[in-house]
């Protein structure tokens, strides 16, 4: 899969952007932001998935958010919210 996504334009139309462009379009952002830590469409997508499973959104409907087309490219976030699993009461004691 391409990072070839769909993005509103400034008119509100779909506009197709390649991956070196987005990356551009989140680099000056984060520069206007004032950002200093390197950010790149991993790292956002990253940053929306992970408190999406941490907060016990269903990984259904987190694929969904995600656009995944499998639960299984979903599944990958998994690991990240694992620190939730230790507020959860052993059940076997």
């Amino acid at each position: 899969m391409t990072l070839t996504k769909v993005i509103l334009g400034v008119k509100g139309k779909a506009s197709r952007y390649g991956a070196e462009s987005v990356l551009n379009i989140v680099k000056r952002a984060a520069a206007k932001a004032g950002i200093r830590q390197t950010i790149t469409p991993h790292v956002m997508r990253h940053s929306f998935a992970t408190p999406l499973l941490e907060s016990g959104v269903d990984l259904r409907q987190s694929q969904v958010l995600l656009g995944h087309g499998s639960g299984k490219t979903t599944e990958i976030y998994t690991h990240v919210a694992e620190n939730s699993f230790k507020d959860i009461d052993d059940l076997l004691s």
